[in-house]
């Protein structure tokens, strides 16, 4: 999902100026600043999927390594820090320097946009990326980001903030015997994602999907954040991945696989001749829908395309011949291309040195060959297996002409049970919509509002020039579940069908829908998200295609209550609510400072407000250190005072190195190469730089163990990049007239409390802090004086006004547009969380139970 309603700036410089437009309103962004500009263009959106396709670009690149024959494990870890680590024994990324630009090839493979080494088919013969831009997408939308790579015997390393090179190329030195790869670790920037976490399964799911279309390739994902692992490896490929598809199902045949290739002259000056091969795996089961996925050089491609009209033709046309020769299909039965695809499951896979695709993403697939291509490759292999195999086919063909048959007798139900007129017609509406005076469409919107009480909120405080209502009565049909006959006569189904104005069952004409926007608009308790879950599944089984163009929405009320007084009102999302508590507790606040060696002081609450913003990135820091069990007070003793830039700093080192048995620290590179220097020329031979995780292809650690001990050559170096935020802060806390010292307690001496160092002042309240950290948490619990918050439930506890400033005005609102990102995902969930298996369901609850129910967030 994502939000809508987004503000639009309709003005540019240019039409603010008079209208004038010149040489000089023209900008040039390029690489990182244009990526940053338009995130959209290169990763698809700055949501979930945007941030998971980040790790899936570069997982790719490893992809294309195997393809070349030259990878065979991929490792991918999700550090505690919310960093990830992607890392591949291929053959490394080059670290030449370029003669045209003077840079390394490196750098410019993550900087410099349209650089690749996949443009002409020599390096790579197929490949998932074509355009040059993936790697450079995720490094500029990075806050940070290393290249290790082990190649021709040494380690090198390089390093990037938000897209630009921060570092020279570094040699580490060599890399132990044999070894070869290339290591990426990242952190997505939060000026770009916000709070986005990665999700472990949503990269489970996509890294089996790749094991299974790249037979022999070992994926391992490690989640550092609460040890769950797993490792991938299939040698059964898209024959194994349908038959795991089709787990729980009831199935006709076993798997049929086809692979054919067929030479194709690329459209160069050259006219060179490359294979492309088409692999496609199939099976029949006893469910109703269609499971179709296509991937082109192993990147999943959601919106189908060429290769997927190609592969229906060819199914629909072989079933067909074989089935009406063969008599197993009655001669006045009406079929249609729907029916054979009733039940089908199937995975198509192409592989293609030329691919033309529909964005960056790898939607859909544009080439206009392929779909003859793979329409005949389908078409000879399963007339032949048809042929071959008359039980199976004579399965098929039943189940074909019983999807048929259940097509037709649903249509005369359907038209049985309702007059469709009194439904779908102009004058049929449900008597408790309170429809809208518009009738353009674009401008409407439809409000689908839990039960009576909210209804009548809503009805009175909506704008009933362009805002309809629906209250719903209970709980929804679960569709999942449901028979049409029992669907069709269920009183609020048939008031949805008639308000909205289209057909049911996936219809694909839409053009009658009557509302731009169908918005969901239930409470934020546990009911009424199950009413939300019960419409979103209505829509998805029986109207899909209103969710694929946009319309349907989800409305997100207010988070909190808060009364003052007799004053009630509403706040929308938590971090709104905390914002307001610390504006309130600043207000009157000052904070006294009391120190042995300084005469007292007061901070007026002017001068606390820019101080607060720096102790939340120091608790930020402060909890990725826990993760690694480190405290604050340890790292700041290794803080130490230097001149830079002629100016003294104090700064905590960010380079761990081990090395014979000890730890050591680094604050620059220089001073680590010094290092490096010195125990080589004491060794009389260079250190080696030794694997700081795991080798490629082991078990991964799940009992936390410590690695073995290094060889006495070896070294082991580790970059914390959560102390190059602390250094800045520290820089921000210095220029405020504060010690690192202040963000600690003073330590008990001889049992006697340590002296008071800060005192916080409002009126006649004298609050001591024992350390600077305190501070925040103790003014917003000053900001709840005098108000009662109270987290919100329900519609019915606003009136019309409220709800209307809140909920339904589209200046203040908050909406969700439901999307489609993956539809054969989306397939699965619903069938598991609606239907009737239990186990399934249960396993999933339980997986990702939420044991602390405070942090329970709506639409989260």
């Amino acid at each position: 999902m994502k939000q809508d309603e987004t503000p639009i700036a309709a003005s540019t410089s240019a039409t603010r100026s008079n209208g004038e437009y010149t040489e000089e309103h023209l900008k040039t962004l390029k690489d990182a600043a244009h990526i940053r500009q338009n995130p959209g263009m290169y990763i698809g959106n700055t949501q979930s999927a945007g941030l998971h396709h980040l790790v899936y670009e570069i997982v790719y690149n490893s992809v294309d390594e195997w393809m070349a024959g030259y990878c065979k494990h991929i490792r991918v870890i999700l550090h505690k820090d919310g960093a990830v680590s992607v890392i591949d024994d291929g053959r490394g990324i080059p670290v030449g320097i370029r003669p045209e630009t003077g840079k390394s090839a490196l750098e410019e493979a993550l900087t410099i946009a349209g650089t690749s080494g996949k443009f002409d088919n020599e390096a790579y013969r197929v490949s998932v990326g074509l355009h040059g831009m993936g790697a450079k997408a995720m490094n500029a939308l990075s806050e940070w980001c290393e290249a290790e790579v082990r190649r021709e015997g040494r380690v090198y390393k390089m390093e990037f903030e938000r897209g630009y090179a921060t570092s020279e190329l570094q040699d580490l030195g060599p890399a132990p015997p044999g070894q070869t790869g290339t290591t990426i670790t990242f952190k997505p920037d939060p000026e770009i994602f916000g709070d986005l976490t990665l999700d472990y399964d949503t990269l489970a799911d996509r890294f089996r999907e790749i094991a299974y279309l790249c037979r022999g390739l070992t994926i391992a994902l490690l989640d550092e954040r609460d040890g769950r692992s797993d490792t991938f490896y299939f040698e059964g490929g898209i024959a194994e991945f349908v038959a795991w598809l089709n787990q729980g199902e009831t199935v006709e045949h076993p798997p049929i696989y086809l692979r054919r290739q067929v030479d194709y002259t690329l459209p160069d000056a050259a006219g060179r001749t490359l294979p492309i091969i088409v692999e496609v795996a199939l099976q029949y089961t006893h469910a109703d829908e269609e499971r179709v996925r296509c991937y082109t050089n192993n990147a999943f491609n959601p919106g189908g395309g060429t290769h997927l009209s190609g592969f229906r033709a060819g199914l629909t046309r072989a079933i067909s011949t074989y089935g009406k020769k063969e008599g197993h299909f009655k001669p006045d039965l009406e079929l249609r291309g729907e029916d054979f695809r009733a039940g089908l499951t199937a995975v198509v896979s192409l592989s293609h040195p030329d691919p033309v695709f529909e964005s960056q993403t790898k939607i859909k697939l544009n080439n206009p060959e392929v779909e003859g291509i793979v329409a005949s490759a389908v078409y000879d292999f399963l007339t032949d297996y048809l042929e071959k195999n008359p039980k199976e086919a004579a399965r098929i063909c039943k189940r074909v002409a019983l999807a048929a048959e259940l097509r037709i007798a649903a249509k005369k139900a359907r038209d049985a049970l309702i007059d469709r007129k009194k439904i779908l017609g102009g004058g049929g509406l449900p008597g408790k919509l309170m429809d809208c005076t518009t009738r353009q469409r674009d401008q409407s919107e439809l409000f689908l509002v839990e039960g009576d009480s909210a209804g009548g909120s809503a009805e009175s405080g909506r704008d009933r020039y362009f805002q309809a209502v629906l209250p719903l009565r209970g709980k929804v049909l679960n569709v999942e579940k449901a028979r049409l006959d029992k669907l069709l006569k269920n009183n609020e189904i048939a008031a949805l069908i008639a308000a909205i104005g289209i057909d049911i069952d996936n219809v694909e004409d839409i053009s009658k829908v009557r509302y731009g926007k169908i918005i969901i608009l239930t409470d934020a308790d546990v009911d009424g998200q199950h009413i939300r879950t019960l419409l979103l599944t209505f829509f998805f089984r029986q109207m899909r295609k209103l969710i694929e163009e946009g319309y349907v929405y989800v409305a997100r009320p207010p988070l909190y209550k808060v009364t003052q007084k007799k004053e009630v009102r509403f706040v929308a999302t938590r971090e709104e609510m905390l914002r307001e508590l610390t504006e309130r507790g600043l207000r009157g606040t000052r904070l006294r400072l009391t120190r042995p060696d300084q005469p007292p002081r007061e901070l007026s609450s002017e001068e606390l407000a820019p101080l607060l913003p720096i102790l939340a990135d120091i608790e930020t820091v402060v909890g990725q250190l826990e993760r690694r069990g480190q405290t604050l007070e340890s790292v700041l003793r290794r803080a130490r005072t230097t001149e830079r830039d002629g100016k003294t700093i104090l700064e905590v080192p960010v380079y761990h190195v081990r090395f014979a048995g000890q730890d050591y620290w680094f604050a620059t590179q220089q001073e680590l190469q010094a290092f490096r220097s010195a125990q080589a020329q004491a060794l009389g031979k260079e250190l080696t730089l030794s694997e700081t995780v795991p080798p490629l292809g082991a078990a991964s650690p799940a009992d936390g163990s410590s690695p073995p001990p290094l060889a006495a050559d070896h070294y082991a170096l580790e970059e914390w990049h959560e102390l190059r935020a602390l250094n800045r802060a520290l820089a921000k806390l210095l220029d405020a007239g504060f010690l690192p010292a202040d963000l600690l307690p003073l330590p008990r001496i001889a049992g006697r409390e340590p002296p008071i160092r800060f005192t916080l002042i409002r009126e006649a309240q004298q609050i001591p802090l024992p350390d600077l950290l305190a501070l925040p948490a103790e003014i917003r619990r000053l900001g709840e004086a005098g108000i009662s918050i109270t987290r919100f439930k329900g519609l019915g506890e606003m009136n019309p006004e409220e709800l209307w400033a809140t909920t339904l005005d589209p200046k203040h609102r908050s909406l969700m547009r439901v999307t489609l990102s993956d539809a054969q995902r989306a397939e699965e969930l619903f069938r598991m969380l609606m239907g009737e298996e239990v186990e399934g369901r249960k396993q999933f609850i339980m997986k990702r139970a939420i044991h602390n129910f405070e942090e329970i967030d709506y639409g989260a």
